[in-house]
């Protein structure tokens, strides 16, 4: 059976189109597995005979661990130990939601920053060329790789108090 749309102007325009019975459209959509735990997974890799393979020699099989989990258990002792043995909570409550607004603060900045044109190019060329120096002046040659070593040691002991 087919459906007639009759187009109005100058001359008119018969047009057929078929109409498709409504159940041959199919919109179930396929089964899927459900998907399987979040957990980690290892890798071991065996050398198989050339013969059991086409292309290659090396089969990888996962294997499911669980350690993940308890990594994440440990990780959590530890928090509320290091939490219960401070005596300042509040002077880390407060730097913690300082350090909080103070990302707010530079995402807005950013985001301002790149809705002036031409800015961002101008910006990532900066950041190219402080980059570029930044490799010649401390990674290109071994003695100004070893003052940064140096450099950053004694950042180390500043920031822990040994120095």
């Amino acid at each position: 059976m087919a459906t007639m749309y009759a187009a109005a102007g100058a001359s008119s325009m018969l047009v057929a189109r078929p109409r498709l019975p409504k159940s041959s459209i199919n919109c179930s959509l396929p089964y899927l597995p459900p998907r399987p735990s979040v957990s980690s997974f290892s890798t071991s890799i065996k050398n198989y005979p050339e013969s059991s393979s086409r292309f290659s020699s090396l089969r990888v099989k996962a294997e499911e661990t669980s350690s993940g989990s308890v990594e994440v258990n440990e990780l959590f002792e530890d928090l509320k130990e290091k939490w219960d043995g401070l005596e300042n909570k509040s002077t880390v409550l407060i730097y913690g939601g300082g350090g909080l607004v103070a990302v707010w603060l530079s995402t807005v900045v950013v985001g301002a920053i790149n809705s002036v044109p031409l800015l961002p190019k101008i910006m990532e060329l900066v950041g190219l060329g402080y980059t570029g120096w930044f490799v010649y002046r401390y990674l290109l040659f071994k003695s100004s790789r070893k003052e940064l070593a140096s450099d950053i040691e004694s950042l180390k002991k500043k920031i822990a108090g040994t120095e």
